[in-house]
């Protein structure tokens, strides 16, 4: 089981300069990536969003790229041709129309704006890919060691609280089976209070007492509970990224001891519902933390 935060850092040097990758990755309930790069290395944005989604299903990761030119690495210059054709032309016409020889210098090909153009950094993006893709590889490694650990942390901490959740539903099922006796005491307790001796044998009471104990039957949503519990486990210590199932299981927990505070009509398994949702609320709230 893995956390959804994490932060990583990697490093890579080419004969062109030095790539640096940063990646930070908090909790969301979607995955969301959000790619910073130089300018001149857009189109790389593809590649590094599939390298991250590959490995990382879930939260927003933010992705850093910058890359440094070498001390050494000459800044790119580029030159139109079609400008240095047209601006030998215009000297061209400009020679027959005055009969005289006019030829352009040095000079005038740079004073032309748009001739000779200095890159500002110059990077080409397939050629500094494999150290960013290198520095790339390190800091979601960084990433996936820091969502590992914290992950761990969070399975002993919802291991702990679910046992305690397996607890209560354990002693709601003790209390449970003896429900419909303690209504027939209080029924028989109201009946004479009010006067009416009747038999507990009587057909009405029988009948009372019935079917007040097929409404406050629990034993399915005791089914269920367990069955939810185990499969919870399954999810934590699986392979799989767990956030989803384990909030949609939360969920169903939370309805059966709903429907089990709700059916018992009973002050002491009422109190044990209310410390199961108690402690439900606490594993919700770190399952949120699941990638």
């Amino acid at each position: 089981m893995h956390s959804m935060t994490g932060f990583g850092r990697g490093s890579a040097t080419a004969d062109e300069g030095t790539a640096t990758v940063e990646i930070a990755c908090v909790n969301r309930k979607q995955a969301e990536v959000v790619i910073q790069l130089p300018r001149e290395l857009n189109e790389l944005e593809a590649r590094i969003r599939r390298a991250v989604l590959n490995t990382i299903s879930r939260g927003r990761i933010q992705v850093s790229v910058q890359f440094d030119r070498s001390s050494g690495a000459p800044a790119p210059v580029s030159v139109d041709l079609r400008m240095v054709d047209a601006l030998e032309a215009a000297f061209e016409t400009i020679s027959r129309h005055t009969g005289r020889n006019v030829c352009p210098e040095a000079g005038d090909f740079l004073r032309t704006s748009g001739i000779i153009r200095i890159e500002e950094s110059g990077l080409a993006a397939e050629t500094v890919w494999g150290a960013i893709e290198h520095a790339l590889e390190v800091a979601i490694e960084q990433v996936l060691e820091m969502r590992s650990a914290e992950g761990s942390d969070l399975a002993k901490d919802l291991s702990t609280r679910l046992t305690a959740l397996e607890k209560t539903a354990a002693a709601i099922a003790t209390l449970a089976p003896g429900r419909p006796e303690r209504y027939r005491e209080v029924l028989t307790k109201r009946l004479r209070d009010a006067g009416l001796e009747l038999d507990l044998q009587d057909e009405r009471v029988v009948r009372e007492i019935g079917i007040f104990a097929d409404r406050c039957d629990i034993s399915e949503e005791i089914t269920r509970l367990d069955s939810h519990f185990r499969k919870f486990r399954e999810y934590m210590t699986g392979e799989e990224p767990a956030g989803r199932p384990l909030d949609f299981l939360c969920q169903e927990i939370h309805r059966e001891f709903n429907t089990i505070g709700s059916k018992a009509s009973d002050a002491a398994i009422a109190q044990h519902v209310v410390e199961a949702k108690t402690e439900l609320e606490k594993i919700r709230e770190q399952v949120q933390n699941v990638e």
